[in-house]
């Protein structure tokens, strides 16, 4: 399946599992993998192990599970999602639940920024079961040039309890955000689409957004949230 694809293309090839055995990590392939057990359950992994949450495995799973409202757990908690036909493809939303939003002192996020090669920005630590750290850019052209030192990026995010940072830059004349999620503490060096996380800015900015990812990884997605859930369009 690929997740929150962006005009019919890119997206995030992720797996889905319908029953069977539970995996300990992610089948070969895709970064991520979701397992769909009894009741609609959840579980989610990645090379690194076991994930409490993932938005875009989340997407991916009610592309499967087809058209119609669905009840969903994982992570501890019961939520609903839906999903419905949209031009040949499958579109899927799904409430991501409460954000925790706290800004972190300058010394605790000073060595992620350093290792994303970025000066002091107006950081946000947002949580929706995991914190993750949301760094503003001021343009396109920046997000892009990125080039975290993973090794450094690593141990800063593990020293501050993050899984990662979100780095996004402002809406352009289309109206759309962009972003970059760097999430090498679950074994991600770089995300083609989290739809967590852009539940988080959502939440931080307090209005809907529509957000381009996976540019830099030549598979484009885009992800739109807001107070009526967050998702995106599946094939």
């Amino acid at each position: 399946m690929r997740s929150c694809l962006r005009d019919g293309r890119g997206g995030s090839p992720t797996a889905v599992l319908v029953g069977g055995p539970v995996p300990r990590v992610a089948v070969p392939g895709p970064s991520h993998t979701v397992w769909i057990g009894p009741g609609r359950r959840l579980r989610f992994f990645t090379a690194a192990g076991e994930l409490p949450a993932c938005g875009h495995g989340t997407v991916a799973a009610l592309a499967v599970l087809g058209p119609g409202e669905h009840t969903l757990h994982a992570g501890g908690r019961t939520f609903a999602g839906r999903a419905w036909p949209q031009g040949g493809l499958v579109a899927a939303a799904f409430d991501a639940g409460p954000v925790s939003l706290r800004t972190p002192a300058a010394a605790e996020v000073a060595p992620v920024l350093a290792a994303l090669g970025l000066a002091a920005a107006p950081t946000v630590v947002a949580s929706v079961g995991r914190p993750r750290l949301l760094v503003p850019v001021t343009a396109r052209d920046e997000l892009a040039g990125l080039a975290p030192d993973q090794a450094a990026l690593t141990a800063a995010c593990d020293a501050a309890g993050l899984l990662g940072c979100y780095v996004y830059a402002p809406a352009g004349d289309g109206g759309r955000f962009a972003a970059r999620m760097f999430a090498p503490s679950i074994g991600v060096p770089e995300d083609i689409a989290n739809a967590n996380s852009t539940a988080c800015l959502a939440a931080a900015l307090a209005t809907d957004v529509t957000v381009d990812m996976g540019d830099a990884l030549g598979e484009p997605a885009t992800i739109t949230a807001g107070p009526r859930g967050v998702g995106g369009v599946c094939r």
